[in-house]
Formats: structure tokens, C-alpha cells, sequence
């Protein structure tokens, strides 16, 4: 069982790393997916199987492909951060008129939802990927929220997860009692604990668990970029309260 598990999240490693580059690239390479999936039944509780594993079946033998992984925290899955809501949308597959403006003034701050499963021109299963948020800072890519589905992570503990994401990421660090923010409506409205992070001088991953479904995220944003987004967004509330009659 311990080496059907550790075979198991070596595959989520690869399915949370290169679910929405499957999505992106498929408006662009239909005919050039790598791996084949079928749907399957969920997983049960903690019975990880190597045939198995989060609802799918590989068709390809993982094993003769080892997973080279460079740590870049610079993008997800060919989203880089910087890059106009244009472009993330073109690379979505999405209207760019569908993103919604947060916050016009001191600066536009925007958010544009992809859900990769309901996208026409996104690859037909999103792997663990549920919803992604992107934010935008005068139309500039500064966060990235990732939701994974609930089903296809169910039975998972956080050490799974770590273990998956460190294959992709590098060495993760623990910080105790640390919070992030993932709502640009308010600040510090919403938040949750951190389980992991992977960081570097510019860019920070955080991954966790929600507080109020069985469900794990990943806030994923530019240091710099999201330090201005968040100057500029608690200056348009209080440009916002102190308007108000």
C-alpha cells in the first residue's frame, strides 16, 4: 500500500502541474494532448491505486517518462504573471469582456473566472483543477487563484499534497499560523491558513485547505505586483468609505 500511495501522488504531482497547460494549449494543439484519460469512479477513502488514481485511467505507463521538473515560479501553466488580461483571456479561451472590474480608481484592479471544465476550447477533463481567478492590476497579472476539485483531491491529506506540488515546486516550507488573502473585493476579507509555500525572491505559491469545504487551493501571485495591487486596493476602500453618505 505505501508504494501504490507514494506512485499515486508522483501522478498528482503531474496532474496539478500540467492540468491547466492541457487546458490552455488545446484551443491552440487540439491533436497534441500526451496523455490519454477516461472518466472513473472517484477514489474511496485512502485506497490509492497505480491503475486508479483521482477518477482516472492512464493509458500511458508514467514510469517510462520521468517527470524533469524545473522549479519556475514565475507562471502557472503558461500564465505569467504581467501578462494583459487580453492575453490570459486569448490563452483561456475566454471573452476578455467577462472579467470584472474590482476597484477603477486609484488603479484598475480586475478579476476574469475560468472554470477549464466548462471552457469549449479547453482540454475535455481539467485534471484536479476546478476554478482558477486571476487578478489583474491596471492589466497587469498579479495572483492567481487556484481551486481544486473536491472529488478528485478527496482522501488526500495535506502531506500528500505537499509531496505532489514539492515535485513540481522544490522543497516546501511550513509557516505556522500564517494567512493568506484571496478576494480583491475587500482586503483581508477572506482568508485561510497556509499549509505549504513555495517562494523565492519574487513570486510566492501557497497551498491550502479550506476552512469551510474538504477542499484545498493554491494562491499563487508577484510580490512585487501584488504589493501595489493591495496599496492600491485598501486605498479604494477607503476612498469608498469616506464617500459614503
Amino acid at each position: 500500500m505505501a508504494s501504490a500511495r507514494s506512485f499515486a501522488v508522483s501522478i498528482l504531482g503531474a496532474m496539478l502541474s500540467a492540468a491547466s497547460v492541457l487546458c490552455a494549449q488545446q484551443a491552440v494543439e487540439p491533436s497534441k494532448a500526451s496523455v490519454s484519460v477516461q472518466p472513473r469512479p472517484a477514489i474511496q477513502e485512502l485506497e490509492l491505486q497505480p491503475h486508479r488514481f483521482l477518477g482516472y485511467s492512464l493509458q500511458t505507463d508514467p514510469l517510462a517518462a520521468p517527470l524533469n521538473y524545473t522549479q519556475d515560479l514565475s507562471q502557472y501553466g503558461g500564465f505569467e504573471f504581467g501578462m494583459s488580461l487580453l492575453a490570459v483571456a486569448k490563452q483561456a479561451g475566454l471573452e476578455a469582456s467577462a472579467a470584472q472590474a474590482i476597484h477603477r480608481s486609484p488603479a484598475l484592479i480586475q478579476e476574469l473566472k475560468w472554470e477549464p471544465r466548462l471552457s469549449p476550447n479547453s482540454f475535455p477533463s481539467a485534471g484536479p483543477v476546478k476554478t482558477i481567478l486571476f487578478s489583474f492590476y491596471n492589466d497587469q497579472l498579479f495572483r492567481i487563484l487556484v481551486n481544486y476539485e473536491r472529488y478528485k483531491t478527496e482522501g488526500l491529506t495535506d502531506k500528500d499534497m505537499i509531496e505532489a506540488l514539492s515535485a513540481k515546486y522544490g522543497t516546501a516550507t511550513r509557516p505556522s499560523a500564517e494567512i493568506i488573502v484571496f478576494s480583491s473585493t475587500e482586503v483581508y476579507n477572506d482568508s485561510e491558513s497556509v499549509v505549504a509555500r513555495w517562494e523565492d525572491s519574487q513570486y510566492s505559491f501557497s497551498l491550502f485547505r479550506s476552512t469551510y469545504q474538504p477542499t484545498f487551493g493554491m494562491l499563487i501571485f508577484s510580490k512585487r505586483l501584488d504589493s501595489l495591487a493591495q496599496t492600491a486596493i485598501a486605498e479604494a476602500i477607503r476612498l469608498d468609505e469616506q464617500g459614503a453618505p
